[in-house]
């Protein structure tokens, strides 16, 4: 993961930066929820999905992702070390990719890097589920929802920061390139994505349709 810091820092002003959201742009669905399924088991999800009733209770009063978000971290990823998070998250990138990501959306992608683009990942979901897609794919930077650990290097449930979605991928943007940064295009596919695409010389919105 920390490659792609490196790089995101590195960049050189002056060439095109370009933005892509993760989950239902580069995906056709929510990639943290897939990952949570995947490594819970059917038994275990499900019995899952019986606790976090009261949270989704709430999010339904609330509407706030980020604390349901952090609920379903509590649940199914707390404690876990890092080490095996990661290689978890290694794992299920390798076993979905096929029947995952977009063609079109990777068409795109790859078209942008051809054209020597500083391609950077913009995603609510945490980095560091979706840093080994990120780095499959050869992306500059990774910017996302970030998860704490403690002393001992586990999950503790809780975020640093704010979801990143809404003003705080532009937040995250600007923190990263500068307040003046130009962003040459940006994809999207929800209302979470609005404040980004709107900085973009280029926005696409739900341009991406293909299913593997």
């Amino acid at each position: 993961m920390g490659s792609l810091h490196d790089r995101r820092q590195s960049h050189a002003e002056g060439g095109p930066i370009v933005a892509f959201d993760f989950d239902g742009t580069l995906t056709i669905r929510d990639s943290f929820t897939e990952f949570l399924r995947w490594r819970a088991g059917p038994g275990v999800w499900a019995l899952g999905l019986v606790k976090l009733a009261p949270a989704v209770a709430a999010y339904a009063r609330d509407r706030d992702r980020g604390r349901i978000k952090e609920a379903s971290v509590r649940e199914f990823l707390a404690s876990i070390d890092r080490k095996t998070l990661e290689a978890d998250a290694a794992r299920f990138a390798d076993h979905i990719w096929p029947r995952f990501m977009r063609p079109d959306a990777l068409a795109v992608w790859n078209d942008w890097g051809a054209r020597g683009a500083h391609r950077v990942i913009v995603t609510a979901s945490p980095t560091v589920t979706v840093a080994p897609f990120a780095r499959r794919l050869g992306a500059e930077a990774l910017l996302g929802t970030e998860m704490a650990f403690d002393d001992q290097d586990r999950v503790t449930g809780a975020f640093i920061g704010d979801n990143c979605r809404g003003e705080e991928k532009v937040r995250r943007l600007k923190a990263a390139y500068g307040p003046d940064m130009v962003l040459t295009a940006a994809y999207g596919d929800t209302s979470g994505d609005a404040e980004m695409l709107a900085m973009a010389q280029e926005p696409g919105f739900r341009v991406f349709r293909q299913k593997p």
